[in-house]
């Protein structure tokens, strides 16, 4: 069945459903532009697919951490789809979708998150499921909580911006860095689908964003209404 990806919490658009085809994604940059390309953007891949919203049986989308904004445009236009249609929606984390992405079994995921400080998260993969090894949180480059063991690929924007920092701390445990290495809904929807699947998708109103910087997770409507 057809589900929707989508993810607006870094500066690309990142847009993906999956068909009989496999999963179709397509990424664009955006910059601060991702509310006024998100529909058009998404009409366009539909029309790819040969799709239309009726056809979508769910929508998953990146729920942090990332850009404050950019987290709050991806829901809204989530919430928005999921009432008008009645369909479910699941919050997929951003680190977990930027690991997921990566060729290797164990990654630690960094992302850039302004005023010299990272998000962070470890993830182990075993038996095709990625393990969360260390929880995502919000730290100073110079202290990020080390994993266990070596051979960990280090990947997301926090290697390019707080590159000697990272290195110094984490010292011979990585085997090697992407630093360009971002979310994608692609991979939020390859994690996403188990879970649809199995009918675990929650009512649009119960998708939860997670903001490490003020250590909250807010429902959509608990968002809303502040």
């Amino acid at each position: 069945m057809p589900y929707l990806a989508l993810d607006t919490s870094t500066e690309s658009l990142s847009l993906a459903i999956s068909s009989q085809q496999g999963i179709i994604a397509h990424d664009w940059p955006a910059e601060q532009k991702h509310a006024e390309m998100i529909l058009p953007c998404l009409a366009a891949l539909l029309e790819e697919c040969q799709l239309t919203m009726k056809d979508i049986q769910g929508i998953a989308f990146g729920n942090g951490p990332g850009s404050f904004t950019g987290l709050r445009i991806a829901a809204g236009i989530t919430q928005g789809l999921a009432f008008a249609r009645g369909i479910p929606v699941l919050g997929v984390s951003t680190l977990a979708a930027l690991a997921a992405g990566c060729d290797a079994d164990q990654v630690y995921a960094c992302l850039d998150a302004r005023m010299n400080q990272v998000y962070c998260a470890a993830y182990r993969k075993e038996h095709g499921t990625w393990l969360e090894e260390i929880a995502p949180c919000l730290c100073d480059p110079d202290h990020i909580p080390l994993p266990n063991g070596d051979n960990w690929m280090a990947a997301g924007s926090g290697f390019a911006m707080y590159s000697d920092a990272l290195k110094c701390r984490l010292g011979e445990q990585i085997s090697g860095i992407d630093a360009t290495r971002l979310p994608l809904a692609k991979d939020i929807l390859a994690l996403a689908l188990p879970d649809f699947v199995a009918g675990k998708g929650l009512a649009a109103h119960e998708a939860e964003l997670v903001y490490l910087r003020n250590k909250v997770a807010l429902k959509t409507h608990e968002r809303m209404s502040k």
